[in-house]
């Protein structure tokens, strides 16, 4: 492995998905794209993950229920409290005013992005309902990928007992230096459960 590698940090400090990154799929995305300077290979720079709640508003209002059951969610997932989003313009059509709450976001690096990513790919994932492995058409130019999770219930920090307001989430995975096939391979390779070709026919 080159020292270029390591040098923010040693491997006893880094996350399991972030040290299985650097040793093991960096030197595989190489060898697949016929990389020659380890400073070509992807950065998974952040993660994004965000709440719309612009369809509850009541007289542009946010109930408290709400308001408290996402900042609970983000919380326990992310170990960070979400940011409440502002409504930049008016939507007729959804009926929020500019300057309404629109939703909730956090955004995660380092430590924190890796441990997320670990246990999203291998716990909340796994547990979605009839799962035949998630869509992998949704990169952008940049490498980025958006995907969907319809409720909080696959999270397994979620006690769903004590919700009352169920709940999705979108998350972007925002890729540095990257484009859509080398994503994709990058995050097959860390265990990202894509959806096979035969199960997409089936659709």
């Amino acid at each position: 492995m080159s020292p270029t590698m390591t040098t923010t940090a040693t491997p006893s400090t880094k996350s399991r998905l972030h040290t299985m990154y650097m040793e093991q799929v960096a030197p595989k995305i190489m060898k697949e794209f016929g990389l020659t300077n380890i400073n070509q290979v992807p950065v998974i720079e952040k993660v994004i993950v965000n709440t719309g709640v612009g369809k509850q508003l009541e007289n542009q209002k946010l109930k408290p229920e709400i308001r408290d059951t996402v900042y609970d969610t983000y919380r326990k997932i992310t170990g960070q409290k979400a940011v409440m989003t502002i409504a930049k313009k008016s939507v007729s059509n959804f009926k929020v005013r500019e300057g309404a709450p629109s939703g909730f976001m956090v955004t995660l690096r380092r430590d924190k992005m890796w441990s997320f990513l670990d246990r999203l790919m291998n716990l909340a994932i796994p547990r979605i309902k009839d799962f035949r492995g998630v869509n992998d058409r949704s990169f952008d130019k940049g490498g980025s990928w958006s995907f969907g999770l319809s409720e909080q219930a696959v999270w397994p920090e979620i006690n769903m007992a004590s919700v009352t307001f169920f709940h999705g989430m979108n998350i972007t995975i925002v890729f540095r230096n990257s484009d859509p096939k080398m994503s994709r391979f990058a995050l097959a390779e860390l265990g990202m459960p894509f959806e096979k070709p035969d199960d997409r026919k089936k659709k």
